[in-house]
């Protein structure tokens, strides 16, 4: 089987039932596990490179007003593949290829391949994702093998002893400030945490500064989407934030963190629960000993 992946998180989920060779098309985002990088590229971003928060809000916007995508498909790499399977999405068109853009490239595909798109909006949602996988590549066995480890891990951290409840801010953009949406409300929720200003299973949404202020966090979480915990902190550090930050709870009480957003919090794949046991130890103050390399940082 041919499998192409036109985001990086059904990638994870390839790579994790054992299909690796099998790919042979994927994102300029795929870099996980390592060999994914490899592979041939046959999604680009119309996006500049290096640009800033604040830039790539203004890009994204200006291409959305002019009804442009920020993705384009190799319809000839595409067609050199001849892929039996392109996995996509249809939960969020700034960071993955809409479906509409993938409805014409496969158009022009003489291979006419199956299309498996997946939309999570919560944990669950990503298990049922892996599970599909699975069963669009005959890989059941091992689906539902990876689904119950990771439903394990799951209701583990959900069993742990909560000895705190803190009020939590996710940061998932900066310029401007978006809030954590999608699965990451649920995340806080298991991870012991409360969070005021989140919608379980929702989208995020550009928040004002006085928002955040009001609810006086005590623990915020810098996740831009699609950031490594390098860029996480670099950002940090770059943003304006309003007079009073300096006051907020968690600013004066060395709560605020900074995360591996790209590899534990913004791509719904098998990694998002690694991201809910990081949440949890920096919630409940439970740092492991030895945490997992690059994986958060206090600012």
């Amino acid at each position: 089987m041919q499998i192409c992946s036109l985001l990086p998180s059904a990638t994870e989920i390839l790579y994790a039932l054992g299909l690796g060779n099998s790919i042979a098309g994927v994102t300029f985002e795929c870099d996980f596990p390592p060999e994914a990088a490899q592979k041939t590229v046959v999604v680009n971003t119309n996006l500049a490179c290096d640009l800033t928060s604040a830039e790539i809000d203004r890009d994204v916007n200006q291409y959305s007003s002019h009804g442009e995508g920020l993705y384009r498909v190799d319809i000839r790499k595409l067609e050199a593949i001849k892929p039996d399977l392109i996995v996509t999405q249809e939960l969020c068109d700034v960071c993955a290829i809409s479906t509409s853009y993938v409805a014409k490239a496969v158009y022009q595909l003489s291979s006419k391949p199956q299309v498996l798109s997946l939309t999570p909006h919560t944990l669950e949602d990503m298990l049922d994702d892996v599970l599909r996988v699975g069963e669009a590549t005959d890989r059941d066995a091992e689906a539902r093998t990876l689904v119950s480890s990771l439903r394990e891990r799951i209701a583990r951290v959900g069993e742990m002893t909560k000895l705190q409840r803190p009020t939590v801010v996710c940061l998932e953009w900066l310029s401007p400030p978006f809030n954590g949406g999608h699965w990451i409300p649920e995340m806080i929720d298991l991870a012991g945490g409360i969070d005021p200003l989140g919608r379980l299973g929702k989208d995020s949404y550009r928040m004002e500064w006085d928002q955040v202020l009001r609810v006086d966090p005590d623990v915020v979480l810098v996740m831009p989407c699609g950031h490594n915990l390098e860029r996480s902190v670099e950002e940090y550090h770059t943003t304006q934030f309003p007079e009073g930050w300096k006051l907020v709870k968690a600013v004066r009480n060395g709560r605020v963190y900074a995360v591996n957003a790209s590899a534990y919090f913004s791509r719904p794949g098998p990694r998002l629960v690694t991201g809910l046991e990081i949440m949890h130890s920096l919630l409940q103050e439970n740092h492991p000993q030895e945490r997992l390399a690059n994986s958060w940082t206090r600012l």
